[in-house]
């Protein structure tokens, strides 16, 4: 295969892990605002860092990696395996932190929005993030060896993907900071991430353009909220 006709998967597969890449932005985005401000940026650059070195390392392993995908024993009718298992174990984990974060911001007091270094420390929530970063990094490495066959095309969508990451993760998380309602928005596309998860650990396929559609659709409607209210609000 010449570079040419490397072209086309090489961007097919960035833009495939960019996608996949938003719920761990968005993650790292939520727990960094535990954070004092001097922190938050320490946490998304280590997260994400970490994730890359990650997904590089498990690229070395794809013979083990794709050995995941055999069943090791089936509970009724159903084949579990590795992958299953870590998709389903992560999933859970997802589900219950959003729904966590999600009753904190609903039915705590306004203190507790603030940042509580006693609570949530920089090495608790970097352990959290390694955690997701393991389950989306299978995950995606998984889909990547679906894709293309070349290993220097996964490892560039991997670096590329990562910077770009890295740049638009400081951004987003800003956006989310200020604007509570779309925590609470980001929280909920979370938590249905974690359901698919478990769903894809049950062979049971969520089409991922459902799950996006849906929330980009209800991201809509709360920018037009939010332009329409704040209007009414200044009369």
């Amino acid at each position: 295969m010449t570079f040419l006709d490397s072209i086309v998967p090489l961007l097919t597969l960035i833009v495939l892990e960019i996608i996949l890449g938003i719920d761990n932005i968005i993650f790292i985005s939520i727990l960094a605002d535990k954070l004092p401000v001097d922190q938050r940026d320490k946490l998304r650059y280590w997260g994400l860092g970490l994730a890359m070195v990650m997904r590089l390392g498990l690229l070395a392993l794809i013979a083990w990696i794709m050995q995941l995908d055999k069943t090791l024993f089936t509970i009724a009718g159903i084949d579990m395996t590795g992958k299953g298992l870590i998709l389903m174990a992560g999933g859970l984990f997802l589900i219950y932190k959003s729904t966590k974060e999600i009753y904190h911001k609903a039915e705590l007091d306004e203190t507790a929005d603030e940042p509580n270094t006693t609570k949530s420390t920089f090495r608790d929530l970097l352990i959290q993030v390694l955690i997701l970063d393991m389950v989306f990094s299978i995950d995606s490495i998984i889909t990547a060896v679906g894709m293309v066959s070349e290993l220097w095309i996964m490892y560039t969508a991997v670096v590329v993907t990562v910077a770009i990451m890295l740049i638009a993760s400081k951004p987003i998380s800003a956006f989310i900071s200020k604007h509570p309602s779309f925590k609470i928005l980001a929280l909920c596309f979370l938590l249905i991430i974690g359901m698919s998860l478990v769903a894809e650990g049950l062979h049971f396929e969520i089409p991922k353009g459902y799950i996006y559609f849906s929330m980009a659709f209800a991201f809509l409607v709360d920018i037009i909220q939010m332009k329409t209210v704040r209007p009414a609000s200044g009369k």
